[in-house]
């Protein structure tokens, strides 16, 4: 994947008459050793009347003599090229063993054969006093001989400025490093000095620089030419046993590469002047031009498309657009576009491992700014994702909420914790807080628990550790195992993990409701005790929040005929209007207080509501059942509040570099609901719990139910990339915008779209990218309504195989994301061929569960 480029380089020298010319040295071939290739070359001569001999001088370099017969008014040289642009290592290269440290001597017989690149310019240069204090403060302590001539190569690039200086000839190392700047030619001549004085062979370059405008802008550090351009440069090689000449460019502090095309390699600048000869005394009017025309451009992970057929595709989607709409076909359509970080592609967690020590902060400061664009009046879920076989704990996931009606679902962003930043909230402040919302929701906040570890397991497990380790530093192969018994005896064994309020959702009906209670109007939030035999409530041991780890199966027994299951709502009814924004806000903003000075006490509020609104049983459910009784009335639900080092997710070894800097953040878990409504109605209410508490939160547990009336956007890990799963687009317009401003976000983020692979070849990330096709709602997709077209759509598919390539990557066969059909069994293509003759004709109505039944 190179770029052939073109450079036209024109020379004119005009005399006020005709004068004779001297023979002249043109230096503008370029060099025998140049790494870049050059696939064609040209010089064109005026005047036309001339002979040219192409001769190289003692130092292998091309050069052409020109001799002129004739006088002449004009002088002008025109230098062609075409250079293949394909990205090389520079530091592809092994070191003689005797040369890998610094300092180094070379061996008598290539001393000799170096000796004009060791010529100190005693005679021509004066080692005045400031090149001399300049050598000797260079560290010569030994290390790696490349990283010597790196540091030294970049100190020269911060310390002197860069120039363009139009007197000729080049500044002594004295003059550049007194005046603190200088051109190419001084800078590079001063490295060359340096690396002499050093004992290392070293010759001065001239050339051509060719660069090329990024695809991508760099976000820190240098940005790169903001167009393509060329330019006459000069620059120094390094001689190493081993690896030959390395080009070493001290104005931009890099090794030499691609760019650096050299047409002249010699021990003084003087021998390296692009032209040299004489001629008559007289005027001269000199100028030059250089440019560069890009000739050839394959396509590129960067840039896979030129804007001629970008401008195309464009156009071709507003096409299909207009196609689909005509037909009634309401499409949608998602991705799964994947990152991995631009500056540690290396690292296991940008190539195999799903989580990392980084890979979680890339997420986070990528949804800040998806955040922004899209849900900046939403509200940020971090649950948990993708579990695979294998892994001991599900992944995390960071998940974006939004209404679709633009109401705000949360009202301030500064009330989000961002585990990014260190804080020290304590237990207590997870009790205050649960004890202010169970308030706000009207319930008895005496019915808050403490839970904790479990004692008896933990003390069993150390039980069976080895007698020579220390419970603190265990010793265990397993890392998640190993990481946790030492959190868990580090706070101790009788320390509280967190709090639980049990809490179930009862729907309200308006017309009941009185007007003196304007809190009763959605659901009707209720409460209750939880029994168990210890009195305690012991957490099952893991990882996971506390949230996941409650004691359920301890809880009294109910009958399977009384379990107070969950039913989701109907995803083809249609669903009323939320409740605005103000209105949840204001419900809790004018609701009831906790008492300040006991958490447990009972506000006038909640006894209150205890009395009227729950009625006179109210006061059974809080009974404890009786032996063999199915206790129906226990709330099998809660909600859960505990401080945690938000580390833990990203596995032990963040967790470990973690240890001991802070509490960590508070995290509230959401419980199960049913019905959106009620819970951003419960989210109201943790808002203004945070609000009145000035408690920053994070926003953990089950998310809210799937609803067309909620929209979603999820920031998750994969092995080796972060996969962001964009919400789905109703038509083209859509579809590029969202693209183009994750892909954007992205890389302000750090995070980039390439890798590369051994070989050194340019490839993406190697992630899903899968398509995602459906509708706004089950009653609107397409392949529901219509079995058959996704019949059509899979066997066009199939019996088209380059459409199964073109967007798979690297990754194809039976064991890849999306294989095809006959890439495994035989039978797949039978049974296939079974489904389709089941789809129903497009006349007909068929049951949505259909497309399920046959395609699966």
């Amino acid at each position: 994947m190179s770029i052939r480029v073109a450079l036209n380089h024109v020379t004119q020298y005009r005399y006020d008459r005709l004068v004779h010319l001297a023979p002249h040295v043109v230096r503008l071939r370029p060099a025998p050793h140049c790494r870049t290739p050059i696939l064609s070359y040209s010089m064109r001569v005026e005047p036309a009347d001339h002979f040219v001999n192409w001769q190289q001088d003692p130092f292998a370099n091309y050069q052409a003599r020109l001799a002129f017969p004739e006088p002449t008014r004009e002088f002008r040289v025109t230098i062609d090229l075409v250079a293949e642009m394909a990205v090389y290592n520079p530091f592809d290269f092994f070191l003689e063993p005797s040369a890998e440290r610094f300092p180094f001597a070379y061996a008598p017989e290539l001393a000799a054969e170096l000796a004009p690149y060791l010529v100190r310019g005693v005679e021509t240069i004066d080692r005045t006093p400031r090149f001399a204090a300049f050598v000797e403060s260079i560290d010569r302590t030994p290390r790696v001989t490349i990283d010597f001539l790196v540091d030294l190569n970049q100190r020269l690039q911060r310390e002197i400025g860069y120039l363009i200086r139009m007197e000729p000839g080049v500044q002594t190392p004295e003059e550049t490093l007194e005046k603190g700047s200088g051109s190419c030619r001084d800078t590079g001549w001063l490295l060359v000095q340096t690396l002499r004085q050093l004992g290392l062979a070293a010759r001065f370059v001239s050339g051509y620089l060719l660069q090329l405008t990024p695809d991508v802008k760099a976000i820190d550090g240098p940005r790169g030419a903001e167009a393509d351009f060329t330019d006459l440069h000069a620059w120094c090689e390094v001689y190493l046993p081993g690896a030959g000449w390395i080009g070493l460019d001290p104005t931009s502090g890099l090794l030499a590469g691609e760019g650096h095309i050299p047409v002249a390699c010699t021990p003084e600048p003087g021998s390296a002047a692009p032209i040299s000869g004489e001629l008559e005394e007289c005027e001269v009017e000199f100028s030059h031009s250089m440019s560069i025309t890009r000739v050839l451009e394959t396509p590129r992970v960067t840039k896979p498309y030129t804007e001629a057929q970008w401008a195309d595709m464009l156009a071709m989607g507003v096409q299909v657009d207009a196609a689909l709409a005509s037909h009634d076909v309401r499409l949608t359509m998602g991705g799964e576009p994947t990152f991995v970080a631009a500056g540690d592609r290396d690292a296991p967690e940008w190539n195999t491992d799903a989580l990392g020590p980084t890979k979680r902060r890339y997420a986070i400061a990528l949804m800040d700014k998806l955040r922004a664009h899209y849900g900046a009046r939403g509200f940020l879920h971090i649950g948990q994702g993708k579990w695979y076989p294998g892994e001991q704990l599900p992944r995390w996931a960071l998940s974006l909420f939004w209404r679709a009606d633009g109401e705000p679902c949360w009202h301030d962003p500064a009330l989000f914790a961002d585990e990014r930043s260190p804080a020290h909230h304590t237990a207590e402040d997870a009790q205050r807080f649960i004890a202010h919302l169970a308030a706000k929701l009207a319930v008895d906040p005496q019915h808050v628990q403490p839970s904790y570890e479990d004692t008896w397991y933990y003390l069993w497990r150390e039980r069976r550790l080895p007698v020579n380790v220390d419970p603190f530093d265990s010793r265990l192969d397993d890392e998640l195992e190993r990481m946790r018994l030492r959190r868990v005896f580090d706070s101790g064994l009788d320390t509280v993990t967190g709090y639980v309020l049990p809490l179930a959702c009862e729907r309200g009906d308006a017309s009941s409701a009185s007007q003196a209670q304007p809190a009763l109007q959605g659901p009707r939030w209720i409460s209750g005790p939880w029994f168990f035999r210890d009195g305690r409530m012991y957490l099952i041991p893991g990882d996971s929040p506390m949230g996941y780890r409650l004691p359920l199966d301890s809880l009294p027994w109910v009958a399977a005929g009384d379990y107070p299951w969950r039913h989701t709502r109907d995803p083809f009814a249609a669903p009323a209007p939320l409740r605005s924004a103000a209105e949840l806000r204001m419900q809790y903003e004018s609701g009831f207080d906790a008492t300040a000075q006991s958490p447990h006490a009972q506000s006038a509020g909640v006894a209150a509501y205890a009395e009227g609104a729950q009625g006179p049983n109210a006061r059974d459910a809080n009974r404890y059942p009786e032996r063999g009784e199915s206790a129906a009335w226990i709330h099998r639900t809660a909600l859960c509040v505990e401080v945690r080092d938000s580390a833990r997710a990203a596995g032990p070894k963040a967790e470990a570099a973690s240890f001991g800097r802070a509490r960590g953040q508070l995290h509230v878990f959401m419980p199960p609901l049913a019905e959106l409504d009620d819970y951003l109605d419960l989210l109201a209410a943790v808002e203004a719990t945070a609000a009145d508490l000035a408690l920053p939160v994070v926003i953990e547990g089950y998310p809210p139910p799937r609803d067309p009336r909620l929209k979603m956007l999820q920031v998750t890990p994969d092995p080796g990339v972060i996969e962001v799963n964009i919400h789905p687009s109703s038509n083209w317009d859509e579809l590029v915008e969202r693209t183009e401003f994750l892909y954007q976000a992205a890389h302000e983020t750090a995070l980039s779209t390439e890798k590369f692979m051994l070989d050194g070849r340019h490839t993406g990330t190697g992630g899903g990218n899968h398509f995602v096709l459906g509708g706004a709602t089950p009653a609107d997709s397409p392949f529901l309504r219509r079995p058959d077209l996704l019949a059509s759509l899979l066997a066009y598919w199939h019996n088209h195989p380059s459409l199964s390539y073109l967007f798979s990557g690297l990754f194809i066969g039976p064991t890849s994301q999306a294989p095809r059909v006959d890439e495994a069994r035989n039978d797949s293509l039978y049974e296939l061929e079974i489904a389709f003759k089941q789809a129903p004709h497009p006349a007909e109505s068929p049951p949505p569960w259909l497309v399920d039944r046959l395609f699966r």
